[in-house]
């Protein structure tokens, strides 16, 4: 640290004190009271004592934390001091924050506080948390932030936002029936195939009376009653994390709001910008409509606590790509699908599949003697040609001037976008498989590849020849790409500027740079 902390000191706000308290010292006082009923008895006295006393602990403790916790804004880094036992200092360079989202709950929004979370590359979650600031002091931090990673740039304080994207309430709705995940919906169905049988033989064995018989067949009935219901369930959650959706431009940032019962307000800096990814799963492809997640260096909106979210949660396919394009100056895409020989490795690697379902069927009936009806599972070779054509028309790449793009997935469809300028590796590779019919996949990594939805663009199950000129070909637009940007670098010299992919001019400055990762 840069020796003790000026005149300029900040805390956090005197109302967090009882919210903290109310929310760790019940957990706390949760676990007293259960020891103390389940270790030796005291009486009601006793435990009254206990949770007395861990409830005042609690509250010196919470007290110390935020009297104790202390931040400052210097010139080049964000600071803090924190800690009640032990101290701890940190000292966050304004150059590596990424993103600084604020959440609210409903009952932090009544009391008039809220939490700020400091994002940095690289960073698998957050690297300081305030919890808790009073709201305008949050929305202040975020902009104070906002503006000393943009300085040097020519900026209009009046200006408003310009609004890119607003959730409508038809989108809401359409985004709360699209939101089930069916990707284990095959897996429910085998297993009904597999099991239902064999469970319906012994449930008559053992009770045949008629009325079992019925409870037996109101089970299939009660399965698809909780599918639907958990289909309900995370329709319901989807609509209160993304109502009152909006995506804006604030200056050289993209910014975002969301939420009914937890409110975020988060940012995006267009300059951390690695990868843009566009997602339709099977419902949404049908209705026209798909989601895009702007993924940053380290960091994707929403990671860490939550699951990786959308930038844009729903909109009309055409919108999303609209949006792309204002964002990153996409063109129009012109997917190559792979040689027809990689439908054929899709055939036999379903039928491989299908062959061992049967084989264990078989394999169960011969253990145990029961599921005398185990072939029917080979109905399912019926699905493997429908299924090995529909996984090969998902697949897909594109290449132009400033991007390479692929598309892969059957029941969620992701479109990656990758410019050249943001890749990191680019390499081919073949399986035994792939060798077989001269096919390999391309894969081309950014700084925020990694994880279930990581941003690396792969070209699956492409000619092998046409894999590596591919990445010749990518190899060398990265060149050029990281050339082009070093000269347009030099120009803040002369007082040139370039334009923004989001429209206008935007000058080339060390705090707007688009460096490759």
């Amino acid at each position: 640290m840069n020796g003790e902390f000026g005149p300029d000191l900040m805390r956090l706000d005197s109302r967090s004190v009882p919210y903290r308290v109310a929310e760790n010292g019940l957990r706390i006082v949760g676990v007293i009271v259960l020891s103390s009923l389940f270790g030796n008895s005291q009486g009601l006295s006793g435990v009254l004592v206990f949770v007395l006393l861990g409830a005042v602990a609690v509250g010196a403790y919470e007290l110390a934390y935020v009297r104790r916790f202390t931040y400052k804004i210097t010139g080049d880094t964000f600071d803090i001091q924190s800690g009640v036992l032990s101290r701890r200092e940190r000292e966050i360079p304004f150059e590596r924050i990424q993103n600084v989202d604020i959440a609210q709950n409903v009952v932090q929004r009544a009391i008039g506080i809220a939490e700020v979370r400091i994002e940095t590359a690289g960073g698998g979650a957050s690297e300081a948390q305030l919890r808790y600031v009073s709201r305008g002091e949050a929305t202040r931090l975020q902009e104070l932030i906002s503006d000393r990673k943009q300085e040097g740039t020519e900026r209009d304080p009046g200006a408003a936002d310009d609004i890119l994207f607003e959730l409508s309430d038809r989108e809401l709705g359409i985004l709360g029936v699209t939101s089930a995940n069916f990707r284990f919906f095959g897996a429910i169905v085998v297993l009904f195939s597999l099991v239902g049988s064999a469970g319906a033989q012994r449930t008559q064995a053992a009770f045949p009376e008629p009325r079992m018989q019925l409870l037996l067949l109101l089970g299939p009935a009660v399965a698809v009653g909780a599918l639907v219901l958990l289909w309900v369930l995370s329709g319901v959650q989807a609509v209160l994390r993304y109502y009152g959706f909006r995506l804006l431009r604030h200056d050289e940032e993209l910014r975002y709001e969301r939420g009914l019962l937890q409110r975020y307000n988060g940012t995006i800096p267009l300059s951390k910008v690695q990868t843009l990814m566009v997602r339709e799963n099977v419902l949404a492809r049908a209705a026209g409509y798909a989601s895009l997640a702007i993924e940053t260096a380290g960091y994707s909106p929403g990671q860490g606590s939550d699951s990786v979210e959308s930038a844009v949660p729903i909109a009309a396919r055409e919108r999303v790509f609209e949006l792309c394009k204002t964002i990153e100056g996409t063109d129009e895409f012109e997917f190559q699908r792979p040689p027809k020989r990689a439908r054929t490795r899709y055939l036999a690697r379903y039928s491989l599949i299908v062959a061992g379902i049967v084989a264990i069927a078989a394999g169960y009936h011969a253990l145990s003697g029961r599921l005398d009806d185990w072939y029917l599972a080979a109905v399912l070779l019926v699905l493997v040609p429908p299924a090995a054509h529909l996984k090969w028309t998902q697949l897909g790449y594109h290449y132009d001037d400033r991007h390479i793009v692929t598309r892969r997935g059957f029941w969620t469809r992701r479109t990656t976008i990758v410019p050249y300028y943001r890749v990191q590796t680019v390499s081919d590779s073949q399986s035994v498989f792939q060798r077989r019919r001269d096919l390999a996949t391309l894969a081309v990594d950014t700084a925020s590849s990694g994880g279930f939805w990581g941003g690396e663009a792969v070209a699956l199950d492409i000619d092998v020849e046409v894999a590596r000129a591919l990445r010749e070909e990518v190899h060398d637009r990265f060149q050029s790409s990281i050339t082009r940007r070093a000269e347009l670098l030099e120009t803040p010299t002369t007082g040139e500027s370039v334009e923004s992919p989001l429209g206008g001019e935007s000058p080339v400055t060390d705090g707007g740079r688009r460096r490759n990762r």
